[in-house]
């Protein structure tokens, strides 16, 4: 029997799903005004004063981090905010919001092969089928299944700097795992300063590489409120509802919600940005979607059955 806390922690999840999904279309909207470094260092400007806030109210003691713990917070700010960040706003500007949220939804099977490759994680048959799956349903969605792509083994730039994107988080995924337990990190902790991290590098890039004022002083008020969505609901509340669900559901539980961006994405892509939905976008939708699932499904659910 499900409590009521836990009810309040599947809606919560769901909506916080649909949060995610919206940064799809917000950064989509967004990156045709902004380059994706300057992009990268206003939401998470935006973001900063308020999970430094919740840090200071929830864990006052780790405001500040040890010594040790600043090396690999700054690898993983470098790898898993601005490196995601980078790439998933620069290929936002080539490919779709539909695609870059289907190539996203294989960050659990990523992580887990990555897991096998450097960490010697051991991995069971079951997995390594819903990683084989999903990663079909990739090669759908960068293909097309056109004859002509496959055999000349051209896609969309767009779709390629998305796959990087993935590969960054799930790089910064089996790090953080490893830096959190090592140097006694907390995930709030980790959040802030790895967000403040992101913030410093892209913009000292952003002015170096990409001349960010006249787009800053042209910006019409739609394009601020898109990174206003992306810093506060996609990430502030967003991360806040998945810290509090793990707490309460479980790690395991609350990562299955992750399935549902996608599918909360090409509603909003559907709806908002008029794009076209094929039959093969959903064929492929669904199986990275029971692919990841039974990727990232725990091992003590494939003992149970």
């Amino acid at each position: 029997m499900v409590s009521s806390s836990s009810k309040y922690v599947y809606i919560s999840m769901v909506l916080a799903t649909i949060f995610w999904a919206g940064a799809f279309i917000a950064g989509k909207m967004a990156a045709a005004s902004f380059l994706p470094l300057t992009l990268t260092f206003l939401r998470f400007l935006f973001t900063l004063p308020i999970i430094f806030l919740l840090l200071k109210m929830k864990e006052p003691e780790k405001l500040i981090p040890e010594k040790r713990q600043i090396p690999p917070l700054f690898v993983m700010g470098v790898i898993g905010t601005l490196g995601y960040h980078f790439f998933f706003f620069l290929a936002l500007r080539y490919t779709t919001a539909i695609n870059s949220s289907l190539i996203g939804a294989t960050n659990p099977a990523v992580t887990a092969i990555l897991a096998v490759l450097f960490f010697k994680e051991k991995v069971i048959p079951s997995r390594i089928i819903g990683i084989a799956i999903s990663l079909f349903g990739v090669f759908c969605v960068l293909t097309n299944l056109d004859p002509e792509i496959i055999g000349n083994m051209v896609f969309n730039v767009g779709d390629i700097y998305m796959s990087l994107a993935v590969l960054c988080f799930s790089t910064y995924m089996l790090l953080s795992r490893k830096y959190m337990s090592k140097y006694q990190i907390s995930p709030l902790t980790a959040t802030a300063y790895t967000f403040l991290i992101c913030t410093v590098l892209s913009g000292i890039l952003s002015i170096g590489l990409e001349n960010p004022l006249p787009a800053i002083l042209q910006a019409e008020r739609r394009v601020w409120l898109e990174i206003l969505y992306m810093s506060i609901f996609a990430s502030v509340i967003g991360y806040y509802i998945q810290l509090n669900s793990i707490n309460i559901i479980g790690a395991s539980k609350t990562a299955m919600f992750i399935n549902l961006v996608p599918v909360s994405t090409i509603l909003l892509a559907v709806l908002i940005l008029k794009e076209q939905l094929s039959y093969l976008k959903i064929i492929s939708a669904l199986i990275i979607i029971g692919g990841v699932y039974l990727a990232s499904r725990p091992e003590k659910d494939f003992q149970a059955k």
